[in-house]
């Protein structure tokens, strides 16, 4: 086995989650059951709007004293305060933690990251010495074809449009939790119509927002990425057959292996 690369995670933030009402409350919430969650678990999850959108992803750690969130740290406040406004009584605390978050790929030690093990855990820590760089993991990340914050922005995309039903981040067999309602339909209906996918090009990535064309026909638009290779919300029914491009340059769709060739929810 390779030596594991260590980096910190600067773009994201923890959040202590303690209190004797500290696992139901989460649970009423976000996308993925946390009354069960195991010691040293780790589980990737979602906040979503009362409509169904995705505001913010998470993952969930079992600790010690409580439970720790790891958030995009640019949203920790915001996150804060929504969790904050459905407090009511519930008996919990929330605070700004000063752990750091890490990625270590392969897995060396930690929490298990719940999407693919190739992506390999995730450490809290205040500090923690690293072999590689955040930019690094990034683009590990974007080989594997797991798209990421930088991907779904906020209140934009529907989760299981971002693969979180694919990557572990919903559970469609808990109970209510925000959003549920339409991300249950869209379990339903069978067929998704839309999926992050990474597309492969020659030389410098396209514009973020830049149209995806199958032939005259828009088939998605391009998300965040790097030399070589980028995100894009496709529509599956345009992008079987025909050859796609993004501003007169010619992409291809490379579909990762974990993307079953027919993607309903599961």
């Amino acid at each position: 086995m390779s030596q594991s690369r260590i980096a910190r995670l600067d773009s994201r933030a923890v959040i202590a989650v303690t209190g004797p009402d500290a696992r139901s409350f989460l649970n009423g919430l976000l996308s993925q059951e946390i009354e069960t969650l195991a010691p040293g678990e780790l589980r990737f999850s979602g906040l979503l709007t009362p409509q169904g959108r995705l505001l913010h992803d998470l993952f969930v750690a079992d600790a010690q004293d409580g439970l720790l969130l790891d958030v995009a740290a640019e949203h920790r406040d915001a996150i804060l305060t929504r969790l904050t406004m459905y407090k009511l009584r519930a008996k919990v605390e929330l605070a700004a933690s000063e752990l750091a978050a890490f990625a270590a790929w392969p897995a060396a030690g930690g929490h298990a990251d719940p999407r693919l093990p190739a992506l390999g855990s995730r450490l809290y820590a205040q500090d923690q010495a690293t072999t590689a760089t955040e930019d690094d993991y990034d683009a590990h990340r974007l080989a594997l074809g797991v798209p990421g914050p930088a991907d779904w922005g906020t209140d934009k995309t529907y989760p299981i449009e971002a693969n979180f039903d694919l990557l572990g981040g919903i559970d469609f067999k808990k109970g209510c939790f925000v959003g549920q309602e339409t991300t249950s339909r869209m379990k339903r209906r069978g067929t998704i119509k839309n999926r992050m996918l990474p597309i492969a090009f020659e030389g410098p990535p396209p514009a973020f927002g830049a149209e995806v064309l199958a032939g005259e026909l828009r088939a998605g638009e391009v998300l965040s990425g790097r030399d070589g290779r980028a995100m894009a919300l496709l529509r599956l029914d345009r992008i079987e057959s025909a050859a796609l491009t993004v501003d007169g340059r010619a992409v291809s769709v490379d579909w990762p292996e974990w993307v079953p060739a027919a993607t309903p929810a599961s």
